[in-house]
């Protein structure tokens, strides 16, 4: 049974509840199985080396996350050695047609719909919704987590400026 964590954070002003724990700095990073557009798995272990930048998102066809996936994408996605993933519940082909509406080329979408195991392993997914809440992970090369942020509104922006400054931080270590 998973951890629930109700009341962990709003949707519309609404409490709604968290399955899985809560992440925290220094954390070991969960492995997690989600689809890439193209229907292939995607897990951790396939951007080692890397330091992540994973932004999570409830829809990308909404105004926040995708106002969140392209600055990320022009933010991040051309600093040497980081890799910008954007997980949500979109099905890949959603989120192929997305990236090429939007001209988003350096982040990889990635969909978690096939069985939560991004949301339950990070504790974003919502129970009442089966969305994933807004959040901002940076995985160092060593698979630690060394930046969370869990958005208290899941329609309200992340902070841009911090995950980014923890993922250069990484780099330099």
């Amino acid at each position: 049974m998973a951890i629930e964590r109700k009341g962990a954070v709003t949707f519309k002003g609404n409490p709604v509840t968290l399955l899985g724990p809560e992440l925290k700095v220094g954390d070991q990073a969960p492995d997690f199985k989600v689809l890439a557009n193209d229907l292939s798995e995607v897990t951790l272990a396939d951007s080692k080396g890397f330091v992540r930048i994973i932004s999570v998102v409830p829809s990308l066809d909404t105004g926040v996350c995708d106002a969140q996936t392209r600055r990320f994408n022009e933010e991040a996605g051309d600093i040497d050695g980081v890799k910008v993933l954007t997980v949500s519940v979109d099905l890949p082909f959603a989120q192929k047609r997305w990236c090429g509406a939007a001209g988003v080329e350096n982040v990889q979408t990635l969909s978690d719909h096939r069985d939560l195991s991004f949301g339950m392993a990070y504790g974003v997914a919502i129970k009442e919704m089966r969305l994933l809440a807004r959040a901002v992970f940076v995985v160092d090369q060593n698979d630690q987590i060394v930046y969370v942020q869990y958005v208290p509104e899941a329609t309200n922006h992340p902070d841009y400026e911090a995950p980014i400054l923890a993922a250069k931080k990484a780099l330099n270590q």
